[in-house]
């Protein structure tokens, strides 16, 4: 009896024993960043697949916790799949080039997705099912960008690179080149003469440059204080895309306020000339620099694992040199086909086009600060219909609650002042043809 005894107890030893390795082993099994993961394990290259299942590891990692009761602990697992691992090891990046922009924003969403069970408080099934999902989401991608699921070769490397570099400054660069190109053709067609033009131009220019340069002092700061990728850095996108609505918006009304040939001849000639051109040129400046900004700093920290990643740092050059020739040729294209439109046209033209970027700015801005864990994603049943593809990526259309609500009442907001708007330059036109 007593060696039965003994038999049980030194049984009942190693499973404790067991249970506590195997505890500890399963808290040292996954790596909250791919650096830590690499530096421990002295990896230099590793295939798309290798990375997304030390991201299982730690999405299952949240798993656990949340079945525990531990949902703050879920929340960070999942949050350092995205900030340490999505986003640090370029998979973000190759995904946008090489598949396309779109599958990153749906990718984005589905962090968010996975997030937004535990603050809604959601069943354990509920959380695995939204975790399970993204897993499936993130090895279907890794398939694509391995190709078979193999190695990589260095000639499918290099051409996910180009893609992707090529696609990034191409997408982030299309909607400040479109806002700078239009603001320059406007006043370039209103100027009386080549100098006025030239004058007036520079500051917005001057603007343009200065996003650039701001650009790269918030991307230096980022990561000096070690807010890059992170949900900070959402956010300071985030707030930036909303400022530029606002600022757009105005401009925007400004211009449809001119858009009659008699408006705006009595604007010129009001006692209020000088204040209001002042006002408005600063106005469009800051639309140059904003539009500019907004999208200099995240092409920049786009660029930063590309550079210090696994690529050929030719082909990441290579894709962003034919990706500035390309816009350098979309603004040469604005430019002549603005100038070659009537006035009341050309400010139709791009006071549209800054509502729509408003529209499209507020989507994106609302993204972000989802992202970057503002706002919960909302994702009801009747915003589920809306596809992700790259044409409603570029109106910051997604299928969430919040971009949908926020953009139908500022698209509502618009088509009354709109018509508003052109019914009182039409009653003034009338008036000033009546006193002639």
């Amino acid at each position: 009896m007593k060696n039965i005894n003994k038999k049980i107890l030194a049984l009942v030893s190693s499973l404790i024993l067991f249970s506590v390795f195997a505890q500890s082993l399963s808290a040292q099994s996954y790596y909250s960043t791919w650096s830590k993961w690499k530096e421990a394990n002295s990896i230099t290259s590793s295939t798309w697949n290798d990375i997304v299942n030390q991201m299982d590891l730690v999405i299952t990692a949240g798993k656990e916790s949340y079945k525990a009761g531990d949902g703050d602990s879920a929340y960070n697992r999942i949050n350092d799949a995205y900030y340490g691992w999505y986003e640090t090891t370029g998979f973000e990046r190759i995904a946008m080039g090489y598949i396309s922009g779109a599958r990153k924003t749906e990718m984005e969403l589905q962090f968010s997705a996975v997030k937004a069970v535990v603050k809604a408080g959601g069943s354990v099934e509920e959380y695995n099912k939204q975790a399970d999902l993204l897993s499936s989401m993130l090895h279907d991608d890794a398939d694509i960008l391995d190709g078979t699921g193999g190695k990589k070769s260095s000639r499918s490397a290099g051409l996910a690179a180009f893609l992707a570099c090529f696609s990034i400054i191409l997408r982030e660069g299309f909607e400040a080149i479109l806002i700078v190109g239009a603001i320059a053709a406007y006043l370039i067609k209103t100027a009386t003469t080549k100098e006025e033009g030239k004058a007036k131009t520079r500051p917005v220019y001057i603007g343009a440059v200065l996003g650039i340069v701001f650009s790269f002092v918030t991307a230096w700061v980022l990561n000096a204080i070690k807010l890059a990728n992170s949900a900070s850095q959402e956010v300071i996108e985030g707030i930036t895309a909303l400022i530029a609505v606002c600022v757009l918006y105005y401009v925007s009304n400004w211009m449809l306020s001119k858009s009659e040939g008699e408006a705006w001849k009595k604007y010129i000639t009001s006692k209020v000339k000088s204040s209001s051109e002042k006002n408005s040129m600063f106005a469009l400046a800051f639309t140059s620099f904003l539009a500019v900004y907004r999208e200099g700093a995240e092409v920049i920290l786009f660029y930063q694992p590309m550079l210090n990643g696994d690529y050929p740092v030719s082909m990441v050059w290579l894709g962003f040199i034919v990706g500035a020739v390309c816009l350098v040729g979309v603004y040469i294209a604005i430019r002549l086909f603005s100038l070659r439109l009537p006035l009341k046209p050309m400010f139709l033209a791009t006071s549209v086009l800054m509502f729509i970027m408003s529209i499209a700015f507020l989507g994106s801005g609302i993204k972000e600060l989802i992202e970057g864990d503002v706002f919960t994603l909302w994702a009801p049943k009747w915003v589920s219909w809306i596809p992700s593809n790259p044409v409603l990526e570029i109106f910051g259309i997604y299928p969430c609650g919040q971009t949908v609500i926020a953009q139908l009442i500022l698209l509502a907001i618009t088509v009354v002042l709109f018509v508003v708007t052109l019914k009182r330059n039409k009653k003034l036109s009338q008036e000033m043809q009546s006193e002639n």
